[in-house]
Parts: structure tokens; C-alpha cells; sequence
């Protein structure tokens, strides 16, 4: 008799240790590319491949290999980055000053006074090819 009466108490304790279980399994699971983005990698010209190699040197620890992004840093080839959003400029600025957080959930990005302007030129034909490779094309920014 007393299982029945207390029936609905072990439904909601038991409803809570589910729930307690699937927190603390998703608090330990790892989040190791959460952020990262499927890549589809083209052949690239000359001054991309140059790009690549600056871009896996100074950005990639952030922004992922092929600017797929990671838990640190949002993936490039993502719309938001398409050149009628963000323009080549914004680049430039990017490396030169750094960038306060504000499409993404990660801190502030800070500037990259190693890589010069040529070097982020070439890592910009490089994110802009991978961009075209994956369907992201300028499309003008309304607000």
C-alpha cells in the first residue's frame, strides 16, 4: 500500500536523477571541436596556399584548421564572415586591432601584430576561397 501512495514521489525523484545524470555526463564530455564546421578544401591559387601557411601559423590555433573553427574561435567559413558582411577591411583591422567579441560566444580576439599586411592579404584569398568552395558569397549586409 505504501509503494502505491508514494508512487508519484518516486516518479519526480526519479525524473530528477535523470536529469541530475544527463548534467553531469554532459558536464564531462568533451566539447573538443564544438564549434567546427564541415570544409570543403578547393585547389588554391598561389597567394591562397601562401595564406594557408601563415593562417595555419597564426590563426589556426583559434579558428581551426581550413578556418573550420574550435572551441576557441568561430569558424571563418561561416556566412556571417561572407565579404558583403564582413569585408576584406575587416580583416585588416581584425590583425591590426584586435576584435571585441560580438557575433560569437568567445572573448575578445586579440590584434596580430606578427602577421603583416601582406601576410593577411594572402590569408585573406585564402578564407575567400575556401569561402567560394563552400557556397559563402558576398551578400549585401542589411541592418
Amino acid at each position: 500500500m505504501k509503494i502505491v501512495e508514494n508512487l508519484p514521489k518516486f516518479f519526480v525523484m526519479g525524473f530528477f536523477g535523470l536529469g541530475v545524470g544527463a548534467l553531469i555526463f554532459k558536464a564531462f564530455q568533451s566539447d573538443e571541436g564544438a564549434q567546427a564546421v564541415a570544409v570543403k578544401v578547393p585547389s588554391f591559387s598561389s597567394e591562397a596556399r601562401a595564406g594557408e601557411i601563415v593562417f595555419n601559423e597564426n590563426c589556426a590555433a583559434c579558428h581551426g584548421i581550413n578556418a573550420s573553427g574550435t572551441n576557441s574561435g568561430p569558424p571563418l567559413v561561416h556566412n556571417v564572415y561572407n565579404p558583403g558582411h564582413h569585408d576584406d577591411a575587416a580583416f585588416y583591422r581584425a590583425a591590426k586591432q584586435g576584435v571585441p567579441r560580438h557575433h560569437w560566444p568567445f572573448g575578445d580576439m586579440p590584434k596580430q601584430p606578427q602577421v603583416t599586411p601582406n601576410e593577411v592579404a594572402s590569408i585573406i584569398r585564402y578564407v575567400r576561397e575556401l569561402q567560394v568552395a563552400n557556397g559563402i558569397t558576398y551578400q549585401r549586409h542589411n541592418m
